[in-house]
């Protein structure tokens, strides 16, 4: 009989609603660049997930997630749902460093091709969102997975819906 060890994970997160207050009133790159500076709380689900590292610039945003036991499924090996949650968040805060204040967007779908098994092994994940067309109604961006030997591990392409915020309070 094998004997298990049990494991255990612990993370904290601030209130979402204080950094939405400033949706609206910042571009979408201001709004990125001042969550990477600390100055704005990172959403709950970065540390849910445990991503880290975010990069942004116009039409391009970079972020990263270090493999880890609890990403699992019953497989052994990375869960797709956490590598859909990477492309989407890259593709879509891609989208979100092109938005003037005022403008939000929404993702319409999200089209995920899993190239590779993801495993604790693999080394830190980088995963890149690039806007390849943006309207005035809809922008196309896709995502890139890679692992520390630079392998793409999944791809993703992703429209979002641009949608006028209501104007701050």
């Amino acid at each position: 009989m094998t004997q298990t060890q049990d494991r255990s994970r612990t993370f904290s997160w601030s209130d979402p609603i204080a950094g939405a207050a400033h949706i609206g009133r910042r571009s979408g790159l201001e709004l990125l660049r001042a969550m990477i500076d600390g100055e704005l709380a990172a959403p709950p689900v970065m540390h849910l997930i445990d991503m880290s590292r975010m990069a942004a610039d116009e039409g391009r945003v970079a972020v990263e997630l270090v493999p880890q036991e609890f990403h699992y499924n019953p497989l052994g090996t990375v869960h797709g749902g956490i590598i859909s949650t990477l492309l989407d968040t890259a593709a879509g805060c891609a989208v979100h460093t092109t938005l003037p204040a005022g403008v939000g967007y929404t993702s319409l779908d999200l089209n995920v091709k899993f190239l590779r098994p993801v495993t604790v092994a693999s080394g830190t994940l980088r995963c890149e969102g690039t806007v390849l067309q943006r309207g005035r109604r809809t922008a196309l961006a896709e995502a890139r997975l890679t692992d520390t030997k630079a392998r793409l591990i999944a791809h993703a392409t992703s429209t979002c819906l641009l949608l006028p915020l209501d104007s701050p309070a």
